[in-house]
């Protein structure tokens, strides 16, 4: 007898850090929807991540699996997901877990009740530990959201949607987390899987988002190295046009100001070796009329921006 497709696959990459995985499997026990599998996928050297797993799998519907060789970030998300048989997919980070008993069942009831709908997201809340313990409840601003509707690039600007673990989507075969990538992984995905379809938005805080010194984003951002071959692979999966947003030419005014970039050289020392858009170069160019000090105040580098912005459209570039 063929088993019964689960409602939801909970979807966790995991390596080494038990610690942050035990609350989240915990968090997971304590669930009052239970139309779910967890998958989990391991990258870790030793045997903690199995043996913590085999105390929950007679909580709930639990398989873990063994990478052969360590697959990183964000292979293992892959291979979690490739492992799964749920309808909708719930990628959760190991030291993320969710906010209380009825988070999953109110994503669960969203995606029931809502039948058109194929990505939904929900509020967060981000828990920093460390010396700097504190928490953020994090809300989209409606205008972004509606922004966000009318075209996902925008999310080029700031990750209006938030990390994957307050994600839920209907799986699909022909979208996978793009494995050149770590900056911008989730935007990239976002983009892609939302091309044909809007996002679902939740108003409620649902999941906590762990924020802590041992994450890859803390060795990639500010990295020039990683962050600019990847807004350029970025912008090439989605097409050049995405620059007269203005919106996505703002990101672009500021990643090149923030990284230091002053000429097409230093994007090449950054690692991108393929085009240069015009509209990229004519930033720069007008950039490097700008004082330094300027440039990088908050107020005169908007309004210069603005003026790049409108010039760029001008020329139609």
């Amino acid at each position: 007898m063929t088993a019964r497709q689960p409602l939801i696959s909970i979807c966790i990459p995991a390596y080494k850090r038990i610690e942050y995985l035990q609350r989240l499997l915990q968090s997971i026990a304590d669930q009052s929807h239970t139309d779910f599998e967890v998958i989990v996928t391991d990258d870790s050297p030793d045997e903690t991540v199995r043996e913590l797993c085999h105390e929950y799998q007679n909580k709930f519907s639990l398989f873990h699996y063994r990478n052969a060789q360590a697959l990183g970030t964000p292979e293992n998300w892959n291979q979690a997901i490739r492992n799964a048989k749920g309808k909708w997919i719930k990628l959760m980070h190991d030291d993320d877990w969710f906010l209380d008993q009825n988070s999953l069942r109110t994503f669960a009831d969203k995606v029931q009740n809502r039948p058109d709908s194929y990505f939904v997201f929900s509020a967060y809340r981000n828990v920093y530990s460390g010396k700097m313990a504190m928490t953020k409840d994090i809300f989209p601003k409606p205008i972004l959201y509606k922004m966000l509707l009318k075209n996902p690039a925008i999310l080029f600007s700031g990750n209006v949607i938030g990390p994957p673990s307050c994600v839920i989507y209907k799986q699909k075969e022909d979208i996978w987390f793009d494995r050149r990538l770590k900056w911008l992984v989730d935007i990239d995905f976002y983009i892609r899987y939302l091309s044909d379809t809007k996002p679902v938005y939740i108003p409620s805080i649902l999941v906590n988002i762990g924020i802590s010194d041992t994450q890859v984003t803390k060795d990639t951002f500010g990295n020039r190295n990683i962050e600019i071959p990847e807004y350029f692979l970025l912008l090439t999966k989605t097409g050049p046009a995405v620059l007269g947003n203005v919106l996505v030419f703002d990101a672009w005014w500021r990643l090149m100001r923030n990284m230091g970039i002053r000429k097409p050289q230093d994007i090449r020392e950054a690692g991108h070796s393929g085009e240069i858009h015009r509209k990229i170069l004519f930033i720069l160019k007008f950039q490097s009329r700008i004082p330094h000090k300027l440039l990088n105040s908050g107020l005169a580098s908007k309004i210069a921006m603005t003026i790049c912005f409108i010039v760029s459209k001008w020329k139609s570039f």
